[in-house]
């Protein structure tokens, strides 16, 4: 099922400048999360860069605050973590976000909708639908990303959960 709903350039170029980062991009230009919403078209509703979160304590906590209880929104989101291997890793995340708070119509829309978007967004490795907060705890975010993780943006996570 389709929505006709189309992405918006300005999505498809982010992506792009999320998953071809550069070893000499200047760091805090790097953008870590994009939140995108319906209007005409599935279009950018803020950045987030790696500037903008100094001072954030905690990124992965900082991502779950923009959850919405009554509202569905996309989000791409530059998840680093840490595996049993003990290597770092860096993955773009696409996530529909459509909580069973939101309107019957939204969260249709938005399901419908999110085909353009993965057909407009390809070669993403983590790619999935969220309804509810206990969905994206640490734990359970971090089950999604593998079941080696150990770290999830710097904080530990209990595997398997």
């Amino acid at each position: 099922m389709t929505s006709g709903v189309t992405v918006s350039e300005e999505v498809k170029t982010i992506y792009n400048k999320m998953k071809l980062v550069k070893s000499d991009d200047v760091e805090e230009d790097r953008i870590r999360i994009v939140v995108c919403h319906i209007v005409e078209e599935i279009e950018v509703e803020k950045i987030f860069r790696q500037k903008d979160l100094e001072d954030v304590g905690d990124i992965f906590k900082f991502f779950r605050s923009l959850l919405l209880k009554d509202q569905c929104r996309y989000f791409l989101y530059d998840c680093h973590y840490q595996t049993k291997e003990h290597s770092r890793k860096e993955d773009v995340v696409l996530m529909l976000w459509a909580p069973d708070t939101a309107t019957i119509k939204s969260r249709l829309k938005y399901a419908a909708s999110k085909v353009a978007l993965d057909k407009t967004i390809v070669g993403i490795k983590h790619n999935f639908q969220v309804n509810d907060y206990g969905d994206v705890d640490r734990d359970t975010f971090a089950d999604k990303l593998g079941k080696d993780v150990l770290k999830l943006e710097g904080n530990p996570v209990t595997p398997g959960n």
